[in-house]
């Protein structure tokens, strides 16, 4: 179904996207690490904390787009295009409400959530999630929006946005923490303006005509029950499987937290490396979702099955080359940062650790399920997710940082632990055959 030009045509806009981003994350951190140890601790505790937000309203979107990309397979643009529409209409509300919540209710979230930690980092971490929560309902158009697009097999255009949006907030950055010293305020003022132009932008490319998927009228965002019912089938067991991989990492933070001020400062640090090694993977994984859905709604499985294998192996590659390169760069990269010795040694040894798991382990982890997830098995993937993820990614890790003298290296012990045993039983579905048997438009 699908040429070699085709799927680098698809693949390499999402990989740029991805490393240009994780490449801006890494320079926002290390900007808000030159702040103090308080700041970039206070905003690791936010981040955590918004992930699991986005992370939520993602996967509705990412449900819509399996709907939205087996209509298009299955030659059926109309119901592509009402199914969009809905996934829009959702996301921003979703995105409203939890923007609502969490600026009006930050200090009580933000004490029941980490405890008592020092009181320079609250500080810190108040005012960074108050200003980030009101980004949540931009970012959420802009997810849903180039997701509709990836879905159509257009990767270039988010690529663009993504990229524009990402250097307009590393200047941000520059500007109000360096230029004008507002500090954590300038990092979530950035953050925030970011995010309002790339919604903006990618809406902007949505209503243009000619679009596969394109804006419809305002009445084509209002509720439709049978439509809805498609995409929460698929959306709200992977908007569980990712919420409870958020609440997971949450609860590891909040572990990390009686660590000490270095250890929270060297883990956000180490999070953001470990998560810039994943994304070009992850990538390769919403790929796979454009490209199996295709299939499915071809009524290939065949195919799918074909280009599932296909995919994991360009992801390990991909994950080999840039966990290979991160390692041996980490040294260094820890010495741009204002952490201390000891948290500057503990990140690069921790990273080590890490890349040389994730070559090994996580394409079949993560890449794998997705051509799962587009076939519209998302009840196995969440089962499996979330029970690995409360076994190892939390339960091992909070044993390991609490009850043996490993410290740190316990949290991602677990983590590693998590991809094993996640990866196995990934590769155990996709061997037989009853993924296949899923109807998603039905």
């Amino acid at each position: 179904m699908f040429t070699k030009k085709e799927i680098k045509a698809l693949l390499w806009p999402l990989i740029v996207e991805q490393v240009l981003t994780g490449l801006m994350g890494v320079a926002d951190t290390f900007m808000v690490s030159n702040v103090g140890e308080a700041a970039v601790s206070g905003v690791a505790l936010v981040d955590s904390l918004n992930m699991l937000v986005v992370y939520f309203f993602s996967a509705l979107a990412a449900g819509g787009t399996i709907v939205c990309s087996q209509y298009i397979g299955n030659e059926d643009p109309k119901n592509a295009n009402k199914a969009a529409m809905q996934v829009l209409s959702v996301s921003l509300a979703l995105a409203t409400v939890s923007c609502a919540i969490l600026a009006s209710l930050r200090k009580p979230v933000l004490r029941l959530i980490f405890g008592s930690v020092e009181a320079a980092v609250m500080d810190a971490a108040t005012v960074y999630l108050l200003v980030t929560a009101l980004s949540y309902p931009f970012l959420a158009l802009y997810t849903a929006s180039a997701a509709l697009f990836r879905a159509t097999g257009d990767s270039r255009r988010p690529m663009i946005v993504a990229a524009a949006a990402d250097a307009l907030n590393v200047v941000g950055n520059a500007i109000l923490i360096f230029g004008c010293g507002m500090g954590v305020l300038g990092a979530a003022l950035a953050t925030l303006a970011s995010r309002i132009v790339s919604a903006a932008v990618m809406l902007w490319f949505q209503a243009r005509p000619g679009q596969v998927i394109s804006l419809g009228e305002p009445r084509s965002f209002l509720p439709d029950a049978p439509m809805l019912r498609r995409i929460t089938r698929v959306g709200i067991p992977s908007a569980v499987e990712n919420g409870m991989f958020q609440f997971g990492k949450l609860v590891v933070q909040s572990t990390v937290s009686v660590l000490g001020t270095t250890a929270i400062a060297a883990q956000s640090i180490i999070a953001i490396l470990d998560s810039f090694c994943g994304m070009p993977g992850q990538a390769i994984g919403i790929g796979l979702v454009t490209v199996a859905g295709q299939c499915m709604g071809r009524g290939r499985p065949d195919e799918a099955r074909r280009y599932m294998s296909l995919f994991t192996k360009i992801s390990t590659v991909v994950v080999t080359v840039v966990g290979l390169a991160l390692a041996l760069t980490s040294p260094l990269i820890t010495r741009l940062t204002a952490l201390s010795p000891e948290g500057r040694d503990l990140v690069a040894r921790i990273t080590w650790f890490i890349c040389v798991c994730r070559i090994a382990l996580w394409p079949s982890a993560f890449t794998l399920p997705n051509g799962l997830r587009a076939a519209g098995d998302v009840a196995y993937t969440m089962w499996v997710g979330s029970a690995t993820m409360w076994l190892f990614r939390v339960g091992l890790s909070w044993y390991l940082c609490r009850y043996t003298p490993v410290g740190l290296w316990g949290v991602w012990i677990g983590w590693c632990t998590d991809w094993l045993f996640r990866g196995a039983l990934f590769q155990r579905r996709y061997r037989g055959h009853k993924w296949e048997q899923f109807e998603v438009l039905r």
